[in-house]
């Protein structure tokens, strides 16, 4: 996909000739069709609170091309390594000094000149100043009573908010990044995309977060540490906007996360990288020979509901988009990842997940994990979670039919901090206002 709008797919979509089993007691419902009608409530999909943008012809409008606003200034993030040694060559210092940078960012989680010691006085605010330049501002930060759970709500240079989500779980410490400021993909159900895109961040603005959340957990501002040099360990682009619509710069910002010798030198299998079903940016992805884990975030298995779940089912169907999924994994060896919200006699029926197990088997054994969410509620809407026992049925439809199924621990809904709550309120804009960039 480029910059100015995804193009659509031109290779034709194979249909593979296998079908998978039912569970046991669960009514065979075949692969490529819907099940006959049931005595089970169907509630549509609607907003409530908000309206939601459509096109000239009624259809919810898809936003893949940013506004035009001016983007923040170059930063270290946003260059390759022989970009950043020209940048302080040009700056009248030898190009060595871009490794002492480096490490003072990737590694000390600093961009403040006075502790950069080891650079030259004559010069060093120049320096830092011309490659580390001030991305974001802390407006607030909301913490669970645990204190497990932290949300950030940062204001950009020109004045845009965003968050991100840093949680603490038994070994690991994950960070959830925005990669766009609000988002075009108009899903009614998530509270991010009630607003519209209002730009791409670039991938220092993307980085920046990984830096201060680092810089946080360093402080000890997270709990207890549990070990000398903790830090984040995984990154999911599950935070505003959708991370393939800001392909380039998302992906330049994944290289330096990566990168052992000029980054953040994390894991690329501790990166996961979600999608709704830009299915080019897909394919795109697939050919990065970064194994990053890759979410595909489909909340229905049938186009009928999908269509009205997530508009950007009009562009690219539900077959299309496990396709794509199933092509990453036979080109990175890296299972995907099902992202399923389960909102209540909307998605939840048991005869969707037995066609969403069907469709899954259809393209082999082995490539793909199921995470279930309970939907998390947003302000306004009348979309609830799945009750408990329909939720477990659910599940365990999806194991007994061969397809690994875990349901997802959800953190931070008492902060808003939960998958599909990250939105900027009215109290938010108002503190905002009243913080200096």
């Amino acid at each position: 996909m480029n910059e100015s709008g995804p193009v659509r797919a031109t290779t034709p979509r194979q249909v593979r000739p296998r079908t998978a089993p039912a569970a046991p007691d669960a009514r065979q419902v075949g692969p490529r069709t819907a099940p006959a009608a049931s005595d089970a409530r169907q509630v549509r999909p609607r907003t409530e609170g908000w309206t939601q943008k459509v096109d000239a012809e009624g259809k919810p409008l898809l936003q893949f091309a940013a506004p035009k606003r001016g983007m923040p200034p170059a930063h270290l993030a946003d260059m390759t390594p022989e970009q950043r040694v020209a940048r302080v060559i040009e700056l009248g210092l030898p190009g060595f000094r871009a490794k002492q940078l480096e490490k003072h960012y990737f590694h000390h989680y600093t961009s403040d000149s006075a502790k950069m010691t080891d650079l030259p006085a004559s010069g060093r605010d120049e320096l830092v100043a011309g490659l580390l330049p001030h991305l974001l501002t802390e407006v607030r930060r909301l913490q669970t009573d645990r204190g497990d759970t932290i949300k950030f709500l940062w204001k950009l240079h020109d004045g845009a908010l965003v968050e991100s989500v840093l949680m603490r779980y038994p070994g690991r410490i994950t960070l959830c990044v925005s990669s766009q400021a609000g988002c075009g993909m108009n899903c009614p159900f998530c509270a991010t995309g009630q607003a519209g895109l209002t730009r791409n961040m670039s991938a220092g603005e993307i980085i920046e977060q990984v830096v201060r959340a680092n810089a946080a957990i360093r402080a000890g501002e997270l709990g207890p540490a549990e070990h000398d040099g903790e830090r984040v360990t995984n990154i999911v682009f599950m935070g505003m906007g959708e991370p393939l619509a800001n392909y380039n710069r998302v992906m330049q910002a994944v290289r330096t996360m990566v990168d052992k010798d000029h980054g953040l030198a994390m894991s690329a299998r501790g990166v996961t990288v979600s999608t709704v079903g830009l299915v080019p940016a897909i394919d795109k992805l697939s050919a990065e020979e970064i194994p990053v884990t890759f979410a595909l975030s489909l909340h229905a298995p049938d186009d009928q509901l999908r269509d009205e779940m997530i508009p950007i089912n009009s562009r690219w169907k539900v077959d299309e988009a496990l396709d794509a999924a199933r092509r990453y994994f036979e080109k990175t060896g890296r299972r995907v990842s099902i992202e399923y919200a389960l909102i209540k006699d909307m998605n939840d029926h048991a005869w969707r997940a037995d066609l969403l197990a069907a469709k899954l088997n259809e393209r082999g054994r082995g490539w793909v994990h199921v995470n279930p969410i309970p939907l998390n509620p947003t302000p306004g809407s009348v979309w609830t979670a799945s009750e408990k026992d329909v939720q477990n049925e659910f599940v365990r439809r999806l194991n007994e039919a061969g397809i690994p199924t875990t349901l997802r621990d959800t953190r931070g809904k008492e902060i808003d901090g939960a998958c599909g709550q990250l939105v900027a309120t009215e109290e938010d804009r108002a503190a905002a206002a009243m913080t200096p960039a």
